[in-house]
């Protein structure tokens, strides 16, 4: 008798918090057959990624209970396995391997990428030998499309987030897995790097044989990629079927309106004659890959040459793909790159030269230049509570408030994103991304900042998600006078929220129109694969 690769039965997972106990996964069963591609669907918070972390038991323990239910895997249940066989699944030969949504959190900060995907081999192979791993782990990046000239000596954090995911894919790929759980593997990514991903997943799949568990909340990735769909929403699976019978016939409520969420494009109010905000003239960025012991520095051109002026009140997007150059733009802009940067080129801000300006005196710019990161779990404090995060900046920018001042300003910012004030005790780990992402704008907004730097703001929340924090940043906006400049992969995002695109590649600007001219009547070969690429649903064979 055929037995399914992994079946899951009845499944229930209870997260007990302080003050109350959370249903996050009611009675849940799935089957995946071998080399199977089966997607796990739904809205931020629905418990599909409680699913598939339990699948390895990797939520907390000191929190998670599991009142009942089985995980078989080749007919052996993993809630019943010791630590030992637990250990020798995870990322084993013929095991488990897992690609995490949020790289920056699942990468060691103080390790390098050799470093880490050779202890991804060595754990379950010790006695290969030094040049059988290295080759191994050159072979991997290729893999991936990373260089290894590049990448092996760089920490997590000199790399761009879609670099940072293909690492996680390397390491999840290192000892060939029998089955592979994908949690949002390419939310970091640009278009047309997603579609190299899953020809690349579909092509591992069918090499060795593999098994795919795909956890997304981008419907059009789940077109392209899986043989079946199961649908979440509120912890139970309220739709399973085939790609073709789930996307032409949807049989619940929910599932149409998934399929059915689009971002439409924004009225905009942008004045083309505002006075300028923010000026870059002439921008190039270096980073050192090497400091040879005799002879110049060898030298990653990341920028090249560029130039931009955005005024009061408009939203300028840049969009490009992982590794184009996009986010070190920005990051040079707001004066917050690593030291073993070269940044050439002229910055000016509300007519004020900040070029070379002293430490003090960025101090004092800097709440009026505000940033909201791609990875809302990686840049809040595990160990704060939301009202610590969001009151932060005011202690540093505004020292004279009381601290009843401060918690007033905390409670008016909380219900400016749609968040109810009782969440202040709370911690981040408690909440869900779309959640986050709107802690992260608080903390931004409160100092009230000319200037909001929004780095893949939507990228790691379903397509719902997004529609609300985009119609939140839009009133936003419009109620502060704020000036945007938007970094994303996705298009949709950029359409939706942009008067004007910059589109880089290479460290390169490629083309720089109106919004509305960029997408009608794209220039430049490059731009019309981007576009291209991000409405294509063509089914990866």
């Amino acid at each position: 008798m055929h037995v399914p690769l992994l079946q899951i039965r009845d499944l229930c997972v209870q997260f007990s918090l302080p003050d109350t106990l959370v249903n996050a996964v009611k009675g849940v069963d799935i089957t995946l057959q071998d080399r199977e591609v089966l997607s796990l669907v739904g809205g931020s918070g629905s418990g599909k990624s409680s699913v598939s972390l339990s699948i390895l038991k990797l939520l907390p323990a000191r929190i998670t209970r599991y009142p009942r239910g089985k995980i078989l895997f080749q007919d052996k249940d993993i809630m019943r396995m010791k630590s030992e066989e637990l250990r020798a699944i995870r990322g084993g030969i013929n095991g488990i391997s897992m690609v995490f949504q949020e790289p920056m959190t699942a990468l060691n900060p103080l390790s390098t990428i050799r470093a880490q995907i050779a202890e991804s081999l060595y754990i379950h192979n010790p006695r290969l030998a030094r040049s059988h791993m290295q080759k191994r782990i050159e072979n991997l990046l290729q893999m991936v499309k990373l260089p290894a000239t590049r990448c092996l000596n760089a920490y997590p954090h000199q790399l761009s987030g879609g670099q940072r995911q293909r690492v996680l894919l390397a390491m999840a790929l290192a000892n060939n897995p029998r089955l592979l759980i994908a949690d949002e593997p390419t939310t970091a990514l640009d278009v047309s790097v997603q579609e190299e991903i899953l020809l690349l997943l579909k092509t591992l799949q069918k090499k060795f044989k593999m098994a795919i568990l795909f956890v997304t909340h981008d419907l059009r990735l789940v077109k392209k990629i899986a043989d079946t769909v199961c649908v979440m929403q509120r912890g139970t699976i309220v739709e399973k079927g085939s790609v073709e019978q789930v996307f032409s016939t949807p049989k619940t409520a929910y599932t149409r309106s998934l399929l059915q969420t689009t971002i439409k494009r924004k009225k905009h109010f942008y004045n083309a004659k505002a006075p300028v905000l923010f000026a870059a003239e002439k921008v190039s960025v270096d980073f050192i890959v090497r400091k040879p012991l005799f002879g110049p520095p060898l030298l990653f051109k990341a920028v090249d040459n560029i130039s931009l002026v955005l005024r009061t009140g408009q939203t300028m997007g840049i969009v490009g793909e992982s590794g184009s150059g996009k986010s070190t733009l920005a990051m040079a802009a707001l004066k917050l790159l690593e030291k073993n940067s070269i940044t050439k080129g002229i910055f000016s801000f509300a007519n004020q030269d900040i070029t070379h300006i002293s430490a003090k005196k960025r101090l004092r710019i800097r709440k009026d230049m505000q940033i909201v990161f791609q990875d809302p779990f990686g840049s809040l404090s595990p160990r704060m509570t939301v009202g610590n995060i969001v009151a932060e900046g005011l202690k540093i920018h505004f020292p004279s408030l009381s601290k009843k001042q401060r918690h007033q300003r905390v409670v008016g910012v909380l219900q400016d994103v749609c968040l109810c004030p009782s969440i202040i005790e709370r911690y981040p780990h408690e909440f869900s991304g779309g959640q986050r992402q709107r802690i992260a704008i608080a903390r931004a907004i409160i100092l009230r900042p000319k200037l909001l730097l929004l780095d893949e703001p939507t990228s790691s929340l379903d397509r719902a998600t997004q529609v609300q924090v985009i119609d939140l940043l839009c009133l936003l906006q419009k109620k502060y006078d704020l000036t945007y400049l938007v970094i994303s992969h996705d298009l949709a995002v950029i359409k939706a929220m942009s008067d004007t695109v910059i589109v880089m590649q290479k460290g390169c600007v490629v083309e720089q129109e109106i919004c509305e001219n960029i997408f009608a009547l794209p220039k430049d070969s490059y731009t019309k694969k981007l576009i291209k690429a991000a409405f294509d649903t063509t089914r990866i064979a």
